[in-house]
């Protein structure tokens, strides 16, 4: 294993970015050299374990000081800059979803399809997936391996961090009575919006189009979704429900069976004692994708598993986590 791991980190001061640092403390990823990037937070100090590192202008940066680069700095930032980098032979993980849907970017989930980073011949960029997705995904493969799951109806319930610091200023603003609108097209604050992203000419918006394009490139390009997504006044913590129709019929004890024995999955299913995951319990800095009320219904003769899903969107596997296990994974296989 090549141990001279070079990485910089793209937008470092942003919340997603913080969370990297933490799970890069708490893993233990020795680096040889690790270059903190970003714009107007330049000259500004983060730390990383025991040191401390300023940020850099990534306008002036020398990419050849790399030969691992993480960037959690938006779509424009990864247009401009990420594949600069990988023309100089540095590998990229991108969290926008700026190049996750051309073909020749690999869109990966290591438990789901961490084969594509090993035929990887050559530095590239990796696209990490859309945060309701990820979650989404390693609850329900486990159960289309099994049952071939040929449709999926999802409400997601999103929580602001997903918009960034900004929006959780504004929440916060709202909460402490001031009329701060300018994130959202609404107030948060005491409010559901029906509305993630831009609306598309299928009077669908672009989240929800995410969902469906990245489940069926990541999963099955044959299985059709369907999806409203909603922000909600949480700051973190996204939450969904889902129904999937299957091919094969199945019972709750086997849905179970399948959840305990996937890995990054925490079952908590029993609502006789009110045991089921919200956000607010669950998702404060943890790695797993909650799962709970499962139901199983026949229904004119189709079957039909109902599910509620929830994980941490900035540290868990929805953003910084993901980004980091294919760093894991790029290593164990020896790309860096």
């Amino acid at each position: 294993m090549n141990k001279h791991i070079n990485l910089a980190l793209v937008g470092a001061s942003g919340v997603v970015g913080g969370k990297i640092l933490k799970l890069l403390e708490r893993k233990n990823i020795f680096l040889s050299n690790f270059y903190p990037l970003g714009f107007s937070s330049v000259g500004n100090e983060i730390k990383l374990k025991n040191s401390r590192y300023k940020i850099t202008d990534i306008k002036s940066f020398d990419p050849s000081k790399i030969n691992i680069a993480i960037f959690c700095a938006g779509s424009e930032v990864a247009k401009r800059y990420a594949k600069s980098f990988v023309n100089m032979g540095i590998y990229v993980i991108d969290l926008s979803s700026e190049y996750r849907y051309d073909d020749d970017v690999p869109l990966v989930i290591p438990e789901i399809n961490g084969y594509e980073i090993k035929k990887l011949k050559k530095p590239t960029l990796i696209a990490n997936p859309n945060c309701s997705v990820s979650q989404l995904l390693l609850a329900i493969q486990p159960i289309h391996e099994e049952l071939s799951i040929n449709f999926i109806n999802i409400a997601t319930y999103q929580a602001v961090s997903g918009t960034g610091k900004e929006a959780i200023n504004e929440f916060e603003n709202q909460l402490a009575g001031k009329e701060d609108i300018k994130i959202y097209p609404k107030r948060i604050a005491g409010n559901v919006i029906p509305q993630c992203d831009v609306f598309l000419e299928n009077d669908f918006t672009k989240e929800e189009m995410k969902i469906s394009w990245e489940t069926q490139k990541i999963l099955d390009p044959k299985i059709f979704v369907q999806s409203t997504c909603v922000r909600v006044p949480v700051t973190n913590g996204h939450s969904e429900a889902v129904f999937l129709r299957t091919k094969d019929k199945t019972t709750k004890e086997n849905l179970h069976k399948i959840l305990l024995e996937t890995r990054g999955i925490k079952l908590i299913d029993n609502p006789s004692k009110n045991e089921y995951p919200t956000p607010y319990e669950h998702a404060n800095d943890s790695e797993e994708v909650f799962v709970g009320r499962i139901r199983v219904e026949h229904i004119n003769n189709e079957n039909w598993i109902s599910m509620w899903i929830v994980a941490d969107n900035i540290y868990g596997k929805g953003a910084a986590l993901n980004a980091v296990q294919i760093l894991e994974q790029l290593i164990k296989e020896n790309k860096i």
